[in-house]
């Protein structure tokens, strides 16, 4: 069971009484914008209820809620690399943008990406951020990942073909 205290908020498991919270905070285009193609927008109960069942399949608990007095406020977690990249993870968030600006993710990322490799066998998280969201940079900067690379005109995103900047942090970084 996860409960992580990060100061401003909590990283917990997702609980299936988040319903309406995730899809309230979730339906937010500018949150959308920011994130790969399987966030979905709109953001309905129909997607709620696919993310808990995706959930409930995984076999490791990799996904967690950030929570703002029991309030889900955004996710946070990782997918693990196969084969070859199978001491890799892809790693992600999101924060609702009523919390934007107040210290929530900075906090959850860092101890997040901490406990991620206090608890699992990785090496290595990866983080792909958009050209246009510095701020999503200046977090994992803060958290120390490093920045790796720009991976030229690489996404798709909102009608536009952009570049995408790699993070990675490293066990022992």
């Amino acid at each position: 069971m996860m409960h992580l205290d990060c100061g401003p908020c909590v990283v917990r498991d997702w609980n299936l009484s988040d319903k309406r919270s995730l899809v309230g905070i979730a339906n937010n285009r500018n949150i959308w914008r920011n994130l790969t193609h399987r966030f979905p927008h709109p953001y309905t109960d129909a997607d709620a209820d696919l993310w808990f069942a995706l959930l409930e399949k995984i076999p490791e608990r990799t996904h967690w809620a950030i929570a703002v007095e029991q309030e889900v406020v955004g996710g946070i977690g990782f997918e693990r690399g196969e084969g070859v990249h199978a001491r890799s993870a892809h790693f992600g968030y999101w924060l609702g943008q009523p919390y934007w600006g107040r210290g929530i993710i900075t906090a959850a990322v860092c101890a997040t990406s901490a406990h991620i490799f206090e608890h699992f066998d990785l090496e290595r998280l990866e983080a792909a951020v958009f050209e246009w969201n510095p701020a999503s940079m200046r977090v994992l900067e803060k958290c120390g990942f490093v920045r790796e690379g720009v991976l030229r005109r690489s996404i798709l995103k909102d009608g536009q073909l952009i570049d995408s900047v790699l993070y990675a942090r490293v066990r022992g970084d």
